[in-house]
């Protein structure tokens, strides 16, 4: 190879080198877990059930039964809808308990009008008030379901379909495709519908049991990043012994750009804040926020309050900063090695999840029904507390090296924005604190490596 080309080869091995570097230092800061497994919560989906209950002349009566196997994370209003593709022509008559938000093109029939003609039909539940006699069991909630955790006898909803120009067999039925779930936004991918073996049903004197003609499921899982690019929560931490109070990290989700995207986020102090507040918005469930360093809907504060001789005591406050909702049943998950030494909490109820076998280092917390179960929008009063007595184990208790703030924290199951370990409040003994983070450092170090190599 002539010597002509040496030095064009260097220098494509240094940008090649560098390129490395590059993506090495975004992959280091930039990359969050986007994926819908949840390691604190493995086996959490949303089963759909269809069960075919009985045959009609061109077609059969079905009940869907929506299951929210989650353990922490519900539908809150305004609740989910449910979508799908017929595989052939299919078309829904009538319904009990669930309505079709689109009537569709119907005017081929001309005397009896189907209630859904359209190929690919989405489905809401009915408002709480419907008429008896167009529920059924576990119908009518406006599409809000409840944790499986803190209440699975409001994690299920159903309704009723008879649906027509289908087959009249198991045979001749073929699966609708396509399923698709909103709760109430973005956030769910839904799986194939695989026929299973038929549903057994109890009569209410239990004396018999009676079967599904057909059943088939549809596993629907949630991706925080599907539901929305940036987070919805940060942490910020306190503590007794150390005066700095560590701040949600900056632009934790989100950072102001009112010059150029005006209204992003509200001042309270403004005069227009009621107009701007009170403005109808197509996507209601949208956050507007009130303007901070961190942008967040909600922030979590974690405070290490008082220590005792053989306990030690937490107040954990979640203020909300979204001016457009008020969350309801709203809970909070933390993860923290004391809590298998929770002694009492106040206003707040407790369960304990052990997503790892036996080790009890997670909790969920939520409010007390009529109490502060809901939390209400940005101002004087959207916030809600409570503090954690845990009794000390001699084996393991240490306020040094910030053992004592939680190692990560979920709001209405998404994933919180912990501020970095090396911000936490240290002991006044620690010695010199690092301001600067270790991984900036090395980054830093990394970025300046690799531009002296290439200009070498």
């Amino acid at each position: 190879m002539g010597p002509l080309f040496l030095p064009m080869i260097r220098s494509v091995s240094k940008l090649i080198s560098f390129t490395i570097l590059l993506l090495f230092g975004l992959a280091c800061t930039s990359f969050t877990a986007t994926e819908a497994y949840d390691p604190l919560d493995p086996n959490g989906n949303i089963t759909i059930k269809w069960d075919i209950i009985s045959w009609t002349p061109d077609g059969y009566v079905a009940v869907v039964t929506i299951y929210n196997f989650q353990k922490y994370r519900h539908i809150q209003a305004p609740g989910w809808s449910l979508g799908w593709t017929w595989a052939k022509n299919e078309l829904i008559w009538n319904m009990v308990g669930g309505q079709a938000t689109e009537q569709g093109d119907c005017s081929k029939f001309k005397t009896t009008i189907p209630h859904c003609c359209k190929k690919n039909p989405t489905v809401v539940d009915l408002l709480p008030g419907t008429p008896y006699n167009q529920q059924i069991t576990n119908c009518c909630k406006g599409g809000v379901l409840t944790s499986w955790v803190q209440d699975p006898a409001n994690a299920v909803g159903s309704f009723q379909l008879s649906v027509g120009h289908a087959g009249t067999t198991n045979k001749t039925v073929r699966v609708p495709k396509n399923f698709t779930l909103n709760a109430p936004g973005p956030g769910y991918t839904c799986g194939r519908a695989n026929v299973v073996k038929p549903t057994k049903f109890v009569t209410p004197d239990k004396r018999r049991v009676t079967q599904a003609m057909m059943t088939w499921n549809v596993t629907c899982t949630y991706s925080q990043f599907l539901a929305q690019r940036t987070p919805t929560c940060c942490v910020s931490l306190s503590s007794f012994y150390n005066d700095t109070v560590v701040p949600c990290p900056a632009c934790s989700c989100g950072c102001q750009s009112n010059a150029t995207h005006p209204g992003s986020c509200v001042e309270p102090d403004s005069s227009y804040l009621a107009s701007v507040v009170s403005a109808s918005s197509k996507n209601s469930y949208m956050p507007l926020v009130r303007c901070t360093n961190h942008m967040c809907p909600i922030r979590v504060h974690w405070h290490v309050k008082l220590n005792y001789k053989e306990y030690w005591r937490v107040k954990v406050t979640v203020t909300n900063f979204n001016y457009r909702m008020n969350y309801s049943d709203w809970n909070l998950v933390v993860q923290h090695p004391n809590f298998d030494n929770l002694t009492q909490i106040f206003s707040f109820n407790y369960k304990s999840i052990t997503p790892y076998a036996t080790i009890n280092d997670t909790a969920m917390l939520w409010g007390l029904k009529f109490y502060n179960d809901f939390l209400m929008q940005a101002g004087p009063l959207g916030n809600v507390q409570s503090e954690l007595l845990f009794r000390k184990d001699q084996a393991t208790f240490t306020f040094d090296k910030g053992w004592a703030f939680p190692r990560r924290i979920y709001f209405n199951g998404d994933n919180c924005v912990m501020p970095p370990p090396d911000a936490y409040p240290w002991l006044p003994n620690s010695g010199f604190r690092q301001y600067t983070s270790l991984l900036t450092l090395i980054m830093t170090s990394l970025s300046t490596a690799a531009l002296m190599y290439v200009h070498a």
